[in-house]
């Protein structure tokens, strides 16, 4: 087991600042950076963005950049950012004895190029007053006549939902999948808009009564003490889709050595605390994402709640190769 205590107490004279561009928007990961500073004596500067103008910043500076660690919440992107060589490979030894290889970047001989360090999955809620559970079993229902003027979503083109529809490309093939995002589209409550709660809210108010959100914004409002958030729990239910065939959709987030680190060792000793015992148990009580690491036990009554669930297993390579032609088709049926 690796505790936090067991990483090097001090930084060198020679690890500086440690610059970390991050599109993990998540309050609760305050703690996370101020306990490596206090523990390693390493300062963060951070810069905060979503996925896409992270990596749109990295290109533009080249080999100019001071990004340090790059730290993206989609898997997709992190293969894309890998094959456009934004990141540097990494041989750790506790990395690679912590996270499975099914959740690191391929390893050529030289290490991997990113690791992932928390998962989510990407789950479907329904009304429970209005809804068969049958209708909202798979996301193939999603775009089944039943639930006509019953959807609601973010936008098809955020990471979450193209992932999502990456790896349902892979399992139906091109016409089927156009044809079934063609029927989410049909069946839409309401034009696309807000985040994963706020779709969450739209079911129990009765906007819609179907959507899709990542699970930990459910279990988030779960521990609310909130009485409007303990009233939309109340009236809608949560289910993992297709567990009678390849399993529900699972994303990650994960970080990388930026490619021109000016402080590597920091990096990667930032990489190597992520998968840590303490860190690994914030990324479950902190932001209710599940650890990567093995039989760490956790605290989160709200992650157990929900249970175990059949996990997809379609690569993240896939995934990724697969989102240029899954956004020509949210581009065909009008999916915005």
């Amino acid at each position: 087991m690796v505790a936090l205590a067991a990483l090097a107490l001090h930084a060198t004279a020679q690890e500086r600042e440690l610059s970390i561009y991050s599109a993990r928007h998540y309050a609760t990961d305050e703690a996370l950076y101020a306990a490596f500073t206090k523990a390693t004596g390493i300062p963060i500067k951070r810069i905060d963005a979503d996925d896409t103008a992270v990596l749109a910043r990295l290109k533009s500076e080249g080999a100019a950049s001071p990004a340090d660690v790059v730290l993206l919440v989609d898997a997709s992107r992190l293969w894309r950012a890998e094959v456009d060589g934004l990141f540097q490979p990494v041989k750790s030894a506790a990395l690679e004895s912590r996270i499975p290889a099914t959740l690191r970047g391929k390893d050529s001989g030289e290490g991997s190029q990113w690791f992932g360090f928390s998962t989510r999955a990407r789950v479907i809620v329904y009304n429970k007053a209005t809804v068969k559970p049958a209708d909202a079993a798979t996301y193939e229902m999603l775009g089944d006549p039943v639930n006509k003027g019953r959807v609601c979503t973010r936008s098809g083109s955020h990471p979450y939902n193209l992932s999502l529809f990456g790896a349902m490309l892979e399992h139906m093939g091109e016409a089927r999948t156009k044809t079934w995002l063609a029927g989410i589209v049909a069946n839409m409550a309401r034009a696309p808009k807000g985040g994963d709660t706020d779709q969450i809210r739209a079911v129990a108010s009765g906007e819609c009564q179907v959507a899709l959100t990542n699970s930990y914004y459910f279990a988030r409002l779960m521990r609310s003490t909130k009485p409007e958030d303990k009233a939309v729990v109340e009236k809608v239910t949560l289910v993992f889709p297709d567990q009678a065939s390849f399993g529900t959709h699972v994303n990650i987030a994960g970080g990388a050595v930026a490619r021109h680190a000016k402080n590597r060792d920091a990096a990667v000793k930032f990489l190597e605390y992520l998968a840590s015992d303490d860190a690994q148990r914030h990324f479950a009580d902190g932001n209710n994402e599940w650890p990567v690491v093995k039989g760490l036990k956790i605290a989160n009554p709200a992650l157990d709640a929900l249970g175990p669930f059949k996990a997809d297993t379609v690569p993240v390579s896939v995934i990724g190769m697969n989102q240029v032609k899954v956004q020509r088709l949210l581009d065909e049926v009008g999916y915005k």
